[in-house]
């Protein structure tokens, strides 16, 4: 339509007069409106923030699952929101292959009753491997990609949107001192007023936005010692101890 029409042209020139500016500034030949220290200081935060938050949802996503081909699959049932199949840990195997071996060789014999008891406590750390997991899924990895995937990308627009604000009052500054008519330098003011309300709006809606991500990360505090409290039975070794008198029988 028309209306469309008009409106890539204006879009088309507004971006022409953006790259031209940023060009000029570039260059040392445009005047450029420095934006206050601490918004600069809150997205270097937000770009740490998540280049390390990227690489603890890395690391614990190895933890939770070594096998580089299981997490590919993982993640691609994940990417098409469909639940991926169920599969067993490795203490799990290793508990049905004691258990199996015991029943074989003889529930009665000392050593067929030390696998068998051995067995089940395999398949209990797998069981209990497998909450630990389900749990630092949802209460650790979850609340972390909410982050780099919701809250960093708002940051991003909002800085992105705050670069093409200062831009544009760069833009209406160097037109107000070209501006010699009087009728036009009123127009040219209105504008420069305009988009100045519009880069202080910016700026405010950035410093939330930053604010908020680091109070929602501070709650991973709590978290984390959720997480560690889940965990610390898992490995706990006398869950496992099988008396060696059963391997060895009575001598």
């Amino acid at each position: 339509s028309v209306m469309d029409l008009t409106r890539l042209a204006v879009d088309a020139g507004q971006f022409i007069n953006r790259a031209v500016q940023y060009t000029g500034e570039s260059l040392g030949q445009a005047e450029k409106t420095e934006l206050d220290s601490g918004l600069e200081e809150l997205l270097a935060q937000a770009d740490a923030t998540k280049t390390w938050t990227d690489s603890i949802i890395s690391q614990t996503e190895v933890l939770l699952q070594p096998s580089l081909g299981a997490r590919l699959e993982d993640r691609l049932y994940e990417h098409l929101e469909w639940s991926a199949p169920p599969r067993p840990r490795a203490h799990e195997l290793l508990g049905d292959q004691m258990t199996q071996a015991g029943l074989e060789i003889g529930s009665n014999t000392p050593y067929g009753t030390a696998l068998i008891r051995s067995g089940e406590a395999q398949k209990q750390l797998g069981e209990a491997e497998r909450k630990f997991a389900e749990c630092t899924n949802i209460h650790f990895l979850t609340p972390l990609k909410s982050f780099t995937e919701g809250d960093y990308r708002a940051i991003q627009n909002e800085h992105k949107m705050l670069v093409n604000k200062r831009l544009d009052l760069d833009i209406a500054k160097t037109r107000l001192r070209k501006a010699h008519e009087a009728d036009r330098e009123a127009r040219v003011i209105i504008d420069l007023k305009y988009v100045r309300c519009h880069l202080t709006r910016s700026v405010r809606v950035f410093s939330i936005d930053s604010q908020k991500s680091q109070d929602g990360l501070l709650k991973e505090s709590a978290t984390l010692m959720y997480v560690k409290t889940r965990g610390a039975p898992i490995y706990r070794p006398a869950d496992l101890s099988v008396p060696i008198s059963l391997i060895l029988g009575d001598r």
